[in-house]
């Protein structure tokens, strides 16, 4: 079971993914994705490398643009416009707007390295939402503390750990107080040592509510965190449920072998 408090049954979609295809010249690497994610909800995705998890998650904010179905986050299609039966990409500054309120955090922590991490924080606010930098600065300082780094607000990248950096990106993302949450692998560069640090800062994100989609190989995250554990493979959702059950007792032998696989 998930350690999270509060309840998720009942609560409609914040994100709903139909039908979603993406190919890389012939290379289908999405095929025919259907997915729900409920206000609230975090959802781990789990998958060898190659299954799609990464792509799947780009294409929700619109990095990657799909070759068919549709993506929607709180009922706003996203990346596109539909007039009559056919679908439009949306201009470049639309898609921006959209992702505001979709947070993303990379394998790579992204920083602007001539930043400092209260600098990194309040670049967005102050630049896309106009907020001004007494305001920025103040919730930068708030998010740093709730990260556990309010003593490095001063620091660059370059004198900060990689558990530490990653840990300014999450704060740098929440910092457009997003309705969503995206993590793409966001432990895979890190030293084994700091990773605990960053994920404690996720799993305080769930707790608090945060609707949260994961791409990650680490299990005891996903059984802990997670309310929801969808594994891919080849491009397609092989299996999806609880915790307890894709990753206790997965039913699929490509689930199976992938679990006992990562937890040797």
């Amino acid at each position: 079971m998930s350690d999270k408090s509060h309840p998720t049954t009942g609560i409609k979609p914040l994100v709903r993914i139909e039908n979603v295809r993406k190919s890389f010249g012939k290379h289908e690497v999405l095929k025919d994705i259907s997915l729900n994610v409920k206000a609230g909800e975090v959802t781990c995705l789990l998958g060898p490398s190659g299954s799609g998890k990464s792509t799947l998650l780009r294409c929700i904010n619109h990095l990657e643009s799909i070759d068919g179905g549709r993506i929607y986050v709180d009922d706003d299609l996203i990346g596109y416009r539909q007039q009559g039966d056919k679908t439009y990409e949306m201009h470049p500054k639309d898609i921006a707007k959209q992702r505001r309120n979709i947070g993303m955090v990379f394998q790579k922590f992204n920083l602007f390295p001539h930043k400092t991490a209260l600098e990194n924080i309040t670049e967005a606010p102050t630049g896309v939402k106009g907020q001004s930098k007494t305001v920025a600065s103040k919730r930068a300082m708030e998010l740093l503390d709730r990260v556990g780094l309010s003593e490095w607000s001063g620091h660059y990248p370059a004198q900060l750990s990689g558990g530490q950096q990653q840990r300014v990106a999450i704060a740098r993302a929440l910092a457009m107080d997003p309705k969503l949450m995206l993590f793409d692998e966001p432990t895979s560069a890190l030293d084994p040592e700091l990773v605990g640090d960053v994920l404690d800062v996720m799993r305080a994100l769930a707790t608090q509510g945060m609707t949260m989609i994961v791409v990650t190989h680490e299990i005891g995250f996903a059984r802990g965190a997670g309310d929801q554990v969808v594994f891919m493979d080849g491009g397609v959702v092989v299996e999806q449920g609880d915790p307890t059950q894709v990753i206790g007792a997965p039913q699929h032998h490509r689930t199976k072998a992938f679990i006992e696989s990562v937890l040797k």
